[in-house]
């Protein structure tokens, strides 16, 4: 099942911000996914691995880095 993750970056040092689902998320994930909001590598079709991986370093030679991810707060609705 799919979780909701806030992905936070800097970008040359400008505050950058995102909201992903995905199944699992770890570091090498979130520097990827920043990656690809940072539009340095293609979002990846459905199903399909990305074409090329954005490591960390790879990542900081071109500006991403502090690069921070936690799960969303689920939301809890009430009944009126």
């Amino acid at each position: 099942m799919s979780s909701t993750y806030f992905v936070e970056y800097l970008l040359h040092g400008k505050k950058k911000s995102f909201i992903i689902r995905i199944d699992t998320m770890n570091n090498a994930e979130a520097w990827q996914w920043a990656s690809c909001d940072a539009g340095l590598t293609p979002v990846p079709k459905p199903g399909r691995p990305p074409l090329k991986r954005f490591s960390k370093p790879m990542a900081e030679r071109f500006g991403v880095s502090d690069v921070r991810w936690r799960e969303s707060a689920a939301v809890a609705w009430e009944d009126d």
